[in-house]
């Protein structure tokens, strides 16, 4: 079977996409990517001046690429509120949201607004960045979402309602694996709520991919990661899931992407599954409520779509 690449991407030309986290790592190269086949591509990201150095370099490396810089802060409500509205007022379309940006086991930390850094900059700020910016999206025909999770929401024993905020106690790797399994739980029943609509929502993951993402994992892992990198792709090849999430003709709404090599590590992308958890309807249901109440972002044209 031929494997998926980057030439498999069909021609993006005319296409919008905005790619959250793209000033390094996996955005970087699924920005590059998406310009290489002629999107305009929006680099939504923290730091300007980290995101104009990627544009340079994405600019050197493809010729006549269309690229955009914007700044967004998803540790921050007022920033996403603020970005949305930005991009919006630029764009009357977006194709393509590639929820990309994310932290992963930094000591314990707060958003601007209160929250868990990783609960809140990996789920609750993309899902206000989605649900302001979906009136862009539902009227394209072939639209599509793409939130990027990890095998790390294996890690995660549930979504601990009673103590979102791990103010009791914290785990930094358990609190990851929660922010991941939110973003599937997330993606889920967004697809559910847009059956008859032409936009889809679905999920990646890359795998093990040497990334700067790892620098905050706890010490036994940073000994360990010399010696675990043979495990590992480059970021790359670790774009590849969300790219044929993205682009695919043949993806479908609600699937879940990933590497096809040994534990989901490394390797070309292929369909699989999420744990079972990330499946229970109820789950789902629940977390979209509270994520609503603590956004203060709805998504009304979706309103009754589950019932």
């Amino acid at each position: 079977m031929t494997k998926w690449t980057t030439a498999s991407i069909p021609d993006q030309t005319g296409r919008i996409a905005v790619v959250t986290g793209a000033n390094t790592g996996l955005g970087l190269e699924t920005a590059k990517a998406l310009a290489a086949k002629g999107a305009h591509v929006v680099l939504a990201v923290r730091n300007l001046d980290k995101g104009k150095a990627a544009i340079d370099w994405i600019a050197r490396t493809v010729s006549e690429s269309d690229l955009e810089l914007q700044q967004l802060d998803l540790g921050s409500l007022e920033s996403v509120r603020t970005a949305a509205a930005e991009i919006k007022d630029k764009h009357d379309r977006i194709d393509l949201l590639i929820n990309n940006a994310g932290v992963m086991t930094p000591p314990k930390q707060t958003t601007a607004d209160g929250f868990e850094l990783q609960f809140g900059t990996n789920h609750l700020g993309h899902f206000a960045l989605t649900g302001l910016l979906l009136d862009r999206l539902l009227p394209v025909t072939g639209s599509r979402i793409v939130t990027v999770s990890s095998t790390g929401h294996r890690f995660a024993p549930g979504i601990r309602f009673d103590d979102l905020q791990w103010e009791r106690s914290y785990n930094r790797l358990q609190a990851y694996g929660q922010s991941k399994l939110a973003n599937l739980l997330f993606t889920y029943e967004l697809q559910r709520r847009l059956t008859g609509h032409q936009t889809t929502a679905l999920a990646a993951h890359p795998g093990g991919s040497d990334t700067e993402l790892a620098r905050h994992l706890p010490r036994a892992f940073q000994v360990a990661l010399p010696a675990a990198r043979v495990l590992f792709q480059d970021a790359a090849m670790g774009a590849l899931p969300t790219l044929r999430a993205a682009t695919d003709p043949g993806a479908l709404g609600g699937q879940y992407y990933g590497p096809d090599g040994f534990a989901e590590q490394r390797g070309y992308p292929k369909l699989v599954l999420s744990n079972q958890r990330s499946y229970d309807l109820d789950l789902q249901r629940r977390l979209w409520t509270v994520s609503e109440e603590l956004t203060g972002v709805t998504f009304p044209v979706l309103q009754g779509a589950t019932a």
